[in-house]
């Protein structure tokens, strides 16, 4: 009998193959608009994880501030002991920053001065860190305040006529209160070569790293340290080293229940921005998933007009012996046939369509087997659902009243 009934509501469906087009192209619409929304969106917030994992998924950034100005909240001993006592820390460094000038015989520009210990090299996340030529200033530069300083390539060709290997040579540096006669000790990749054609260089500050104490001779009054940028051994140290550093500078300065350190990571970010995009994915998703609702709506539409239409052929079978519930299988058959054919391309027109526009976007999109399995019950679904009505009216039909219907 359940062959029987396939083949009747095949037959039905392949006999009228533009109606049953029609009937299949709303719920095509909706699926294929679902699958690729979510396929660029997925692919998207991929791309973004990637991204701020570059940025720094194991980087912890840490502030301290009080109600009472206290501005010895953090201190050199602090970021010791840091270091010492939690051994998931891998580099640990106040990331400060002021503005000066640096000159050299040749030319004399505006500066970007960076201060802070020797792990600076590998917590600053806003530029290239590796050295090129010289070496980065080490403990002993730190502990002994030497007046060295580490240079940028484009900082080397600024000062010294296009040259970037100017191991040796001296800089003068300017801050608010002193000038320092510098030695150039190291050469890092240059921080602004990527924006040349956008931007007029000569307008651009230079940029140069010095020890924390050796700062405290440019300017006495910039080096106190209210934030740290400390980098852990892996992902999943993050949460628990933020909370071991904020209660061990609490403890080490009797601040406890002050609320004075605050601790940030990246995760903590990428968290709030897949938060805002999953909730604008799924809002898209929900509106192209009206298409779906319009798509049942034919197809119990169509049904209805293919009772109506069939009247004889239902009458016909009931008089030679076909039960309601057979005339009932038949005709949901049809309905859920027809949904699960517009679902499946539907499914295929939503990969070809998500591959176009996140190759325009230049992502790559991210297909989920939830995402396929949902396509075939949600299109079964569709089928049950508005299939159900007009199969129940076709099985209740009484066959004398059928049989007389033209």
């Amino acid at each position: 009998m359940f062959k029987e009934n396939l083949k009747m509501a095949v037959g039905s469906i392949l006999g009228n193959k533009m109606r049953s087009f029609l009937t299949m192209l709303g719920i095509i619409i909706g699926i294929s608009a679902v699958i690729a929304i979510l396929a660029v969106g997925n692919g998207a917030a991929n791309q973004l994880t990637a991204t701020f994992s570059d940025l720094g998924a194991t980087t912890i950034s840490l502030s301290a501030s009080s109600e009472d100005g206290n501005e010895d909240l953090i201190t050199d001993e602090d970021i010791q002991v840091i270091k010492e006592a939690i051994p998931e820390v891998r580099y640990v460094s106040p990331d400060e920053t002021a503005s000066g000038q640096i000159a050299s015989e040749f030319a004399d520009r505006r500066a970007i001065i960076s201060y802070g210990t020797p792990d600076m090299q590998y917590t600053n996340q806003m530029m290239e860190s590796e050295v090129v030529h010289g070496r980065y200033f080490n403990q002993t530069d730190y502990e002994d305040g030497k007046n060295v300083a580490v240079i940028t390539e484009d900082t080397a060709r600024a000062l010294f006529n296009n040259r970037t290997d100017v191991i040796g040579e001296s800089i003068q540096l300017s801050g608010t209160q002193n000038q320092l006669n510098l030695q150039v000790i190291g050469v890092l990749d240059g921080t602004f070569d990527q924006l040349q054609g956008s931007f007029d260089l000569s307008e651009m500050p230079l940029y140069v790293a010095i020890p924390l104490t050796t700062m405290g001779e440019l300017n006495p009054d910039a080096t106190s340290i209210d934030g740290l940028t400390i980098q852990t051994e892996a992902t999943e140290d993050i949460e628990p080293v933020s909370n071991q550093v904020v209660r061990l500078l609490e403890l080490r300065h009797n601040s406890v229940g002050e609320d004075n350190y605050t601790a940030y990571n990246f995760l903590q970010a990428l968290d709030q921005v897949n938060n805002v995009l999953n909730l604008f994915i799924n809002f898209i998703a929900a509106v192209a998933g009206i298409a779906l609702l319009v798509g049942g709506i034919g197809v119990m539409n169509i049904m209805l007009v293919s009772v109506t239409e069939r009247t004889r052929e239902i009458g016909t079978r009931k008089a030679l012996g076909a039960t309601t519930n057979t005339i009932l299988v038949q005709f949901l058959m049809e309905s859920i046939i027809l949904s699960l054919i517009g679902g499946l391309i539907g499914l295929t027109l939503g990969i070809l369509l998500s591959n176009v526009v996140a190759g325009a976007l230049n992502i790559v999109p991210k297909f989920t087997l939830s995402a396929v399995l949902l396509v075939i019950v949600f299109s079964t679904a569709v089928g049950v659902f508005f299939g159900i009505y007009p199969a129940r009216k076709a099985a209740q039909l009484d066959p004398i009243e059928a049989l007389r219907y033209e």
